[in-house]
């Protein structure tokens, strides 16, 4: 019998501000889940989420539910996003006082997809246990749309909680990041209904089995391709410890550039065929430091060898259509040929930070003091959609300019554009802007789930950590990573390319079957008619 409106399960545990406060507890566990601190009983934070929306009031759903699953999200991202003050302490002078105000107004930002992702579970939801895959459904199906909406910021996805390259996080491969998260938020939710119950424990010894089934599936992927060999060029990944703040000091400008051009010098003990030198490597533009006569130029073609690539991050400006100047930011490949640098390739950002490469109404924002973090002109303009590079004498490349790495599907819509299959990935990407903080962490643990969604290894640069050569399985490959503050190289064959793996050939349409299964299982127990309530 379906419940009538006013009808709750159970009294809840808690409620007034110690429910309130339960739920920011809550959430910032699951978010300890997350890299650097990597506790996955913090996951079990979803358990007591779901149990409190479960038990909202029908009659102030949107004050109960609502606010239940948005102070949840405010205690996830608030842990999740608290590097986000660093890039406003690097000149702390001009843009330190906008710090507090940046990190609350997007943390609760992005704890509204939490917050309606609950209303429509307390709208929906039923008596049967399959309400908890309709939660872990609504909950999922709003992180997709937090990686979307107006840009999209997917930062820590709950289903990227798991260590890049161990065995769970292998499911990437088959149904992505988001399908990922689907399948974790199920798992560890079900541990909820066991107050229900025996019904409740067997859901419980289910969940338990399905979460060992995906662990083994994962053990058996890695080990199958235990003795594979990398094939590849040799890669050089280039870390000069270049702070960001060094950047701003026109004095440090030629010690920056030697830094870079000595580390590419460096003799190796193979023959090195493409370097690479993070986002943003040298601060000037690509048509001011690599000026033919240019001393800059002349270091760094006498830096490389004869037949070396460089794969560089850096700006450049081309005229846009009122004949004013625009800003891009981009990623320059650089051949090395008997007579000095030729530019081989050339891609530019499509996807742009918010606030920190160009400002979101800017004519508004500029009057209440609010600046961008970039200062290159009036900020960087989107280049094209995405598509590979194809570099003469080097694999096929999809470049990911930082920020672009949190996004599933980039690769893969970018080789449906170009009919160009790329068969690795490069990231260069400005973690100095994350200081010392988990920020770094992070990024290399989401990056490398692009890795393994698309089945191709991945080289990553930063100027002060964490670079690694990453790969098709996410896991950092020998001879190891360059960790932050680090100062040196990285040599290492670029790792082999596996056959296109499910993710790479459906994308997220395996996701959008679980949605529908979840709406499926939830209807099967009695979906609540919009407006009733337990």
């Amino acid at each position: 019998m379906r419940p009538e409106i006013g009808e709750t399960r159970s009294a809840p545990v808690l409620s007034g501000w110690p429910g309130r406060g339960l739920m920011v507890i809550a959430g910032g566990a699951a978010a300890l889940a997350h890299p650097p601190w990597g506790f996955l009983p913090g996951l079990l934070g979803f358990a007591v989420i779901f149990s409190s929306v479960d038990r909202a009031a029908a009659h102030r759903l949107f004050r109960s539910a609502f606010f239940r699953g948005w102070l949840a999200g405010c205690g996830y991202f608030a842990i999740s996003l608290v590097w986000l003050v660093e890039p406003f302490l690097i000149d702390a002078r001009e843009q330190g006082w906008m710090a507090p105000f940046a990190l609350a107004g997007v943390v609760a930002g992005m704890a509204l997809f939490w917050g309606v992702a609950s209303l429509i579970y307390a709208l929906l939801a039923g008596r049967g246990i399959a309400r908890v895959l309709l939660f872990a459904g609504v909950l999922a199906g709003c992180e997709w749309l937090r990686g979307h909406v107006l840009t999209g910021f997917p930062w820590d996805l709950p289903g990227e909680a798991w260590r890049a390259g161990s065995a769970p996080s292998q499911a990437a491969a088959d149904v992505g990041a988001y399908g990922l998260t689907w399948l974790t938020l199920a798992i560890f939710t079900i541990p909820a209904v066991v107050l229900e119950g025996r019904s409740g424990i067997a859901f419980v010894i289910a969940a338990a089995l399905v979460g060992a089934a995906i662990w083994t599936a994962g053990a058996i992927r890695l080990s199958a391709h235990e003795n594979s060999r990398p094939g590849g060029p040799w890669v050089r990944i280039v870390q000069a410890d270049v702070k960001q703040e060094t950047k701003y000091d026109a004095g440090l400008f030629r010690n920056i550039v030697d830094r870079y051009v000595a580390l590419t010098a460096r003799p190796a003990a193979h023959h090195i065929d493409v370097v690479v030198w993070p986002e943003g490597a040298v601060p000037a533009a690509f048509e001011d430091y690599l000026a033919q006569g240019a001393w800059t130029a002349e270091a760094i073609a006498g830096a490389l060898q004869p037949g070396q690539t460089l794969l560089v991050g850096g700006y450049h400006w081309r005229e846009g259509p009122s004949g004013r100047p625009l800003a891009y930011n981009s990623m320059a490949a650089l051949h090395r040929d008997g007579v000095g640098l030729a530019v081989t390739g050339l891609y530019d950002k499509y996807r742009l930070v918010p606030f920190g490469e160009f400002m979101p109404l800017d004519s508004v924002a500029s009057r209440l003091g609010v600046k961008q973090l970039v200062h290159v002109g009036d900020g960087f303009t989107a280049g094209p959609r995405p598509k590979p590079l194809a570099l003469e004498g080097l694999p096929t490349v999809q470049p990911l300019i930082c920020y672009e790495s949190l996004f599933p599907e980039f690769t893969r819509e970018g080789a449906a554009l170009s009919h160009l299959h790329p068969m690795w990935i490069v990231n260069v990407s400005n973690d100095a802007w994350f200081g010392t903080g988990s920020g770094p962490s992070q990024q290399l643990n989401i990056a490398s789930y692009r890795a393994i969604e698309e089945g191709m290894p991945m080289v990553r640069a930063t100027p002060t950590g964490i670079s690694a050569v990453i790969d098709a399985f996410g896991r950092v490959s020998p001879p190891g990573i360059l960790g932050e503050g680090a100062f040196g190289v990285i040599d290492a064959p670029l790792p082999s390319t596996f056959a296109p793996t499910p993710f790479f050939r459906f994308g997220d349409l395996p996701f959008f079957l679980m949605l529908i299964a979840s709406l499926a299982g939830a209807s099967w127990n009695g979906l609540a008619p919009v407006g009733a309530r337990r």
